[in-house]
């Protein structure tokens, strides 16, 4: 059958790097990347050029996403070591301005005291307001158990917040009774109730029994288990990097994390089985409790943020443009002789932009507008009449990667025209 197509074709020149890699001294107790080297995609097998990534080595889950002071803050599990997963993960820090071009700092958090000895896991960034941001984390502690700690900024008035530290109180949660000391981790961003306390919610497995185990403060110091968890479910398993959030119900526009009325649903979301799924419900104060509309079935009808490769997210609330902006780790394929071979492993997928669809029973992912900065040069074709199976070739252009949208019109509905949008 023939087609006759209007195209508009936009073509991408992929940059050198993901924008300017820039690394910072080392101060700390752990191996931090060599100072200020800009590390060329040319020096390490089949570096992406749009993706986040550290100069070298495995990378993972990213961890307290958030923007403070003109800033954009990025930290993530991170192997200073080797291209494997490793028995001492740290939390790596990245800044940015514009969420493309990032400048690798010294290492935030890094395994040293015996409530993280054996490594610093996943969590959370929460700002305070009038206080500024603390780090909730998981530790491995000295016995191999998953217990919760904070950390704070030494220096409020630093926009990079360049050192961290650790509270002398920590660990302030341990796994509860009944709740294996490797069944305990990921602290979410923390919400302010409507009774003026904090709330956080951890990952868990307990009874057979995927949850998101709530615990609250009055002061974000001292946390006390809620008697039930704010979600469980049968149909899952172990819950890990749980996010939880609320999403307006007539815009685009992201809400800060606390925000609690009648114009917002909120997002439920576990990763499990190797796949980040999510719920979208209302979330109940007066009695703790999270309602979805649809339950987890443990069947493919279950919400997803991705089929590809894509695992540990995690959003924040962008308050300069008043949107979600979700991030989540793209795992390799390659076997580990690969990835040792080539000295990496792991990325960050492009940030997208995250709200929920008018019909309210899905969310709507876009990458965010920075990445037109990416974009080169377009060309457009008009009224190009394309043969079935027959080749067109684009002339006068060089480029790494083609983005390709067109109207098609075929010749039995031509009073209707519907848009292609693919990446190459």
């Amino acid at each position: 059958m023939e087609i006759l197509a209007v195209f508009l074709v936009g073509l991408c020149c992929v940059l050198q790097s993901s924008g300017i890699e820039v690394e910072a001294l080392e101060n700390n107790g752990c191996q931090n990347f060599q100072p200020h080297t800009v590390m060329m995609q040319e020096k390490q097998s089949y570096r992406t050029s749009f993706h986040f990534q550290p100069p070298r080595n495995w990378l993972n889950d990213p961890n307290g996403p958030m923007w403070y002071k003109g800033v954009y803050h990025l930290f993530y599990q991170y192997n200073p070591y080797g291209a494997l997963f490793g028995d001492f993960m740290i939390w790596a820090h990245s800044v940015s301005y514009d969420l493309i071009n990032w400048i690798h700092l010294n290492h935030a958090l890094c395994p040293t005291e015996p409530y993280d000895i054996n490594s610093c896991w996943s969590g959370s960034a929460t700002i305070l307001p009038g206080k500024g941001p603390v780090i909730l984390y998981t530790g491995i502690d000295a016995n191999h158990c998953q217990v919760q700690n904070m950390a704070m900024p030494k220096n409020l008035s630093d926009p990079f917040l360049e050192e961290w530290i650790k509270f002398a109180q920590n660990p302030i949660m341990t796994p509860p009774d009944g709740v294996e000391g490797n069944n305990f981790r990921d602290p979410t961003t923390a919400w302010l109730s409507h009774d003026g306390k904090w709330s956080v919610i951890i990952g868990s497995w307990n009874n057979n029994q995927g949850m998101a185990i709530l615990y609250r403060s009055e002061d974000f110091f001292n946390w006390t288990k809620y008697q039930d968890p704010l979600y469980s479910t049968e149909r899952t398993g172990m819950w890990e990097c749980p996010d939880f959030y609320p999403v307006s119900v007539n815009s685009t526009d992201g809400v800060d994390t606390s925000v609690l009325n009648a114009g917002v649903k909120h997002v439920m979301k576990a990763s499990f089985n190797s796949h980040d799924y999510y719920m979208i419900g209302t979330y109940v104060p007066e009695i703790e409790k999270y309602i979805p509309d649809n339950d987890f079935t443990g069947t493919g009808m279950d919400l997803r943020y991705d089929h590809g490769k894509f695992y540990a997210s995690k959003t924040f609330f962008d308050s300069v443009k008043n949107r979600r902006i979700l991030w989540g780790w793209v795992n390799e394929s390659d076997s580990i002789e690969d990835d040792m071979d080539k000295g990496w492993s792991g990325l960050q997928s492009i940030p997208r932009h995250i709200w929920l669809d008018r019909s309210g029973k899905q969310l709507v992912q876009w990458p965010i507008e920075e990445i037109n900065k990416l974009h080169g040069k377009k060309v457009s074709f008009l009224d190009k009449k394309i043969d079935s199976e027959s080749i067109f070739e684009v002339e006068g252009i060089t480029a790494a990667q083609l983005i390709l949208s067109y109207f098609v019109l075929t010749q039995m509905h031509q009073s209707k025209a519907d848009w292609v949008h693919l990446v190459y």
